[in-house]
């Protein structure tokens, strides 16, 4: 899910369902995480838009693709990943809480920080920040400006799917697909809140918006009248052979194939075996 910062508003710009490993693409030697954010971003390339995205779909090899398309890119990336510097590997780090140490290589810099836990980050987005400890009074580390912007940013992800999921209709015994296109359905609702947000100058809530687009879609369907259902049983068959024993119905007897028992004759409880039936129902009839 890629998402672009319009102004202030924050909008689903593209989605792509999961359906296993692209084949054609790992024999082009490319990671399935590779592939799938170059699908992504086919429609952005050349216009200078940051991206932000999480470690999962991280490389060195996929910052310098996008790079070379004009795409901006301030990643978090696991350490053991292809194209990594051997000296920032987390069983050669040494680092206290507040270090911060900088590998740079052309316009891709990395920068591992320490918190809790080892943070690391591919960006050419900002400047590289010094190396060195930096902690405040209380002895906690200092969160760096690098830190502090991809976090404000990869939180919008967060947020469009607490937004999806929050007035969901979907069932957990569904089937798949139509779990698919109930989730398909609150990302529409959820892109058009906050586009109708961005065009009106207002912030508007996502239950408002729900509730208004609920209600608005009630008062265009209008109101259609039930179609009336028969009460009691239905009629027997002795009442429906009238339009066969009546004269003048245009139904004339044929020659049959067969020996058959005459269809009116059985209703009223007699046996009459006829070789003559009516040319326009097929229904054996007696001549009589």
């Amino acid at each position: 899910m890629t998402l672009l910062d319009i102004y202030i508003y924050i909008y689903i710009y593209d989605t792509k369902v999961y359906l296993g490993q692209d084949r054609q693409r790992a024999a082009q030697h490319l990671r399935a995480t590779h592939a799938t954010v170059t699908n992504l971003t086919r429609e952005v390339e050349g216009f200078g838009h940051k991206l932000c995205r999480d470690n999962f779909f991280s490389s060195p090899d996929l910052f310098d693709n996008l790079d070379q398309k004009k795409i901006s890119c301030c990643v978090t990336v696991r350490l053991h990943r292809k194209g990594m510097p051997k000296d920032v590997k987390s069983k050669t780090l040494r680092l206290k809480c507040g270090d911060i140490q900088v590998r740079t290589r052309g316009d891709l810099t990395a920068v591992v920080w320490k918190d809790k836990r080892d943070v690391c980050l591919l960006i050419n987005i900002h400047d590289p920040p010094r190396e060195g400890n930096y902690r405040n009074e209380h002895r906690h580390a200092i969160k760096p400006a690098i830190v502090a912007d991809y976090n404000h940013h990869k939180g919008h992800v967060d947020n469009a799917d607490r937004m999806a999921n929050s007035y969901t209709a979907s069932c957990r015994k569904w089937k798949w697909t139509k779990k698919l296109f109930f989730h398909l359905l609150e990302l529409v609702i959820v892109n058009s809140c906050i586009l109708l947000s961005s065009c009106s100058g207002k912030k508007i809530s996502h239950r408002d918006f729900q509730l208004t687009l609920i209600r608005e879609m009630l008062a265009q369907s209008g109101h259609e009248p039930r179609p009336s259902m028969t009460v009691g049983r239905p009629a027997s068959a002795s009442n429906n052979i009238g339009r066969l024993d009546a004269r003048h119905n245009k139904h004339w007897p044929g020659h049959s194939n067969t020996n058959r028992r005459c269809y009116v004759c059985s209703v009223r409880g007699m046996t009459q075996t006829m070789m003559f039936k009516c040319v326009k129902c097929d229904v054996v009839l007696c001549v009589d």
